[in-house]
């Protein structure tokens, strides 16, 4: 009866009503409140988080005392976010967002480089033009602890079900989500992020897999709905973000070695957790978000549709100093810009090397490919 109700409950974000009882259960999480503790005190916390830990749960429970719905959770968020931009930014700027509508609800498809922070980019300069935040999609992989999902669903964001294995099982999950994606646009009136792919396009290669779009028509079938009608209704727009430096380069370009090394790679247990920490903290000097055009047209087949959604991505995609002198058309880039993309190249591997050049470099090849098709 309850899942007749409310379909979407297992993977929604959570609503105002159940603010409470999840800040309730998230402080006295002991999991939580020591990762907290292990953060703010990294050394103390060996040898005396029995005492420190009893005084991070009482602050963390004065700072959410004025919490009572998701807004309010999400403007706590913003203070940390704020901070965060100022440590590990130059310069955060972005485009196309003045061709958005403030009162209209998109779907916005981004490229993706970092697990945490390309939604998080979005959702900001939204923030910043006084528009409502997004509903983020984040896949089940990434929420194996209690903790970290009840902190994600309050923060806006669903579960995207990858865990599942059975045909049927499968089935279901992918009808489900389809249909809340579809829901959440067309009558919550709720825009959505997510990204092209299912993981980050480690190798700088950004293109959208047509499996994603399938999956967005999976709900319309029963309707009869054709696929360019359907698309229609989602307002699909591009996105484009770019990272001047990928706190995370290192780590992907020793793995890619790897796999063309070995032909394979064993990710470790927390390799993921560690991949979101060092992308939150790390230095990513300038940073661009460029918002495109909602897709108009007849798409016939998802694989039309994703080659629009490509040239759009890769058309806006603002090129830094870093790849242009990847890409070796650096020449009007300072000294103090290419020393410190060089120390880059040096810090990994010498056979791991060219791979993390190349990483920064694709996206100007790609540019030029879509600039030649727009020409053709």
């Amino acid at each position: 009866m309850a899942e007749q109700q409310d379909p979407f409950r297992e993977i929604r974000p959570y609503k105002d009503q159940e603010v409470a009882e999840v800040l309730n259960r998230l402080l006295y999480n002991d999991e939580l409140i020591s990762a907290i503790t292990g953060y703010q005190f990294p050394n103390a916390s060996k040898y005396l988080g029995w005492l420190l830990k009893p005084v991070v749960r009482i602050a963390l429970a004065r700072e959410m005392g004025d919490v009572n719905n998701v807004r309010d959770f999400q403007v706590l968020v913003a203070k940390y976010m704020e901070k965060m931009v100022a440590r590990s930014t130059t310069k955060l700027s972005c485009s196309g967002i003045d061709q958005l509508d403030p009162d209209e609800s998109y779907l916005f498809i981004s490229n993706h480089r970092d697990i945490a922070m390309d939604p998080a980019f979005v959702n900001w300069v939204r923030f910043q033009y006084g528009m409502d935040t997004l509903r983020i999609a984040i896949g089940d992989n990434l929420l194996r602890k209690p903790y970290v999902s009840d902190l994600m669903r309050l923060n806006k964001s669903f579960i995207v079900n990858r865990s599942a294995t059975a045909p049927r099982e499968v089935m279901k999950a992918l009808t489900q989500l389809s249909t809340y994606i579809d829901h959440s646009i067309v009558h919550d009136g709720q825009s959505i992020w997510i990204a092209q792919q299912e993981g980050r396009a480690k190798d700088g290669n950004d293109q959208t897999d047509p499996t994603i779009l399938k999956m967005f028509y999976m709900s319309h079938r029963k309707a009869k709905r054709s696929f360019s009608e359907a698309m229609g209704r989602l307002n699909i727009v591009p996105v484009s973000i770019s990272y001047e430096y990928d706190p995370c380069d290192a780590l992907k370009a020793n793995e890619l070695y790897a796999l063309q090394q070995d032909g394979e790679y064993e990710k470790g247990q927390f390799e993921d957790i560690e991949s979101i920490v060092k992308g939150i903290t790390g230095n990513k000097g300038r940073v661009h978000v460029a918002f495109g055009e909602v897709v108009r047209g007849d798409f016939e087949t998802p694989e039309a549709m994703a080659e629009e959604i490509d040239r759009q991505i890769r058309g806006n995609y603002h090129l830094h100093s870093s790849n242009l002198i990847a890409a070796g058309c650096g020449d009007e880039t300072s000294a103090e810009e290419q020393a410190e993309f060089n120390a880059r190249l040096e810090s990994v591997a010498p056979g791991a090397r060219e791979i993390l050049r190349e990483m920064y470099a694709n996206p100007v090849m790609n540019q030029r490919k879509a600039k030649a098709q727009e020409n053709s």
